[in-house]
């Protein structure tokens, strides 16, 4: 009788070879389990971004049914007007749109009070055979500038001006009233007349600010002048006449003259460069004599033809009691 090769082994080899086929079954086993959670956490880990993308698609589909494109992109929608609004009016620079251009209450608000003035626009270009007026006025802070000590600060600052060496600006006459100052200038260019006007300002200022500060027991800092300077330029022999008589007797127009009896009795305004002018139909060339003490403010003698003779053919010559009229 025939016997199997299990039959014929001793016992404990076959417990052996039983226990090895009994182990290597769970290996297998472990590794198909781990290979089965790790493609299970693949797939979880892909499904995740599939599963949004398809329903971006889905939703994206169901506003182009909506909207009647079908499967193409929608347009840039059309917006809408308010009844009236197409006839309401453009504003100064805006566009077919309305949009841009000036709107009322809008951009930096004004810090100081009083009219708007000097523009901060570019200044034009300047011809050096032209001469310019030039108006600064200060803030009410200041005080009269009529009075002995800011007298003595404008002049000072005027000396320190020319002192300074400036080749290239001149200031041929000079009124000072009551909140503001006039000037007849001469400059080779803008830059030089800017420039000018700017030193003599800061030289102003400085004085200005001391003598406040003097008067009140309290350090005074900060603006002087309110604004930029307002300059126009003076290219007609009429022009030139008119500006002459215009700063020169602008106490006149202020009644300035009729503010004390020193005042009333006076010739000349004694807080301008009148006294230096000798073109007075009164004086027919004679220049004045100075007072005792006087400090007259000082000034150079004009190089554009204008200053010096041309003014003579715009009219008949200033007088002494001309009251003049709007600049």
């Amino acid at each position: 009788m025939a016997t199997s090769p299990a039959s014929n082994s001793p016992p404990g080899a076959a417990a052996s070879v039983t226990a090895a086929v009994t182990a290597t079954a769970a290996g297998t086993a472990a590794v198909t389990a781990a290979a089965t959670a790790t493609a299970t956490e693949i797939d979880h880990r892909v499904s995740i971004p599939a599963c949004r993308w398809r329903r971006r698609c889905y939703i994206r589909s169901m506003k182009m049914a909506a909207q009647g494109t079908g499967t193409k992109r929608a347009g840039k929608p059309t917006q809408l007007g308010l009844p009236g609004a197409d006839a309401a009016p453009r504003r100064a620079g805006s566009n077919a749109n309305g949009h841009g251009g000036r709107r009322p209450g809008a951009g930096r608000k004004r810090t100081l009070p009083g009219p708007v003035r000097g523009a901060h626009r570019t200044r034009p270009f300047h011809d050096r055979r032209l001469p310019v007026h030039v108006v600064l006025r200060v803030t009410q802070e200041v005080g009269r500038l009529r009075r002995h000590k800011a007298y003595a600060a404008v002049r000072l600052a005027m000396v320190a001006l020319l002192l300074a060496g400036r080749t290239g600006f001149r200031v041929v006459h000079v009124s000072i009233q009551r909140h503001h100052i006039h000037l007849l200038c001469e400059a080779d260019d803008r830059v030089a007349l800017a420039n000018g006007v700017r030193a003599l300002c800061i030289s102003t200022a400085k004085r200005l600010n001391a003598l406040v500060s003097e008067e009140r027991g309290q350090r005074r800092r900060g603006r002087v002048f309110t604004d930029r300077y307002h300059a126009t330029t003076i290219s007609k022999p009429r022009q030139a006449r008119h500006a002459l008589a215009y700063v020169l007797n602008n106490w006149r127009r202020h009644r300035e003259d009729h503010a004390g009896l020193g005042e009333s009795r006076a010739l000349v305004d004694r807080y301008s460069s009148g006294i230096a002018f000798g073109g007075w139909a009164e004086r027919d060339g004679v220049p004045f004599a100075w007072p005792t003490g006087f400090e007259p403010l000082p000034i150079a003698a004009p190089t554009t033809w204008l200053l010096q003779d041309g003014w003579r053919r715009g009219g008949a010559a200033p007088s002494l009691w001309e009251v003049p009229g709007p600049e």
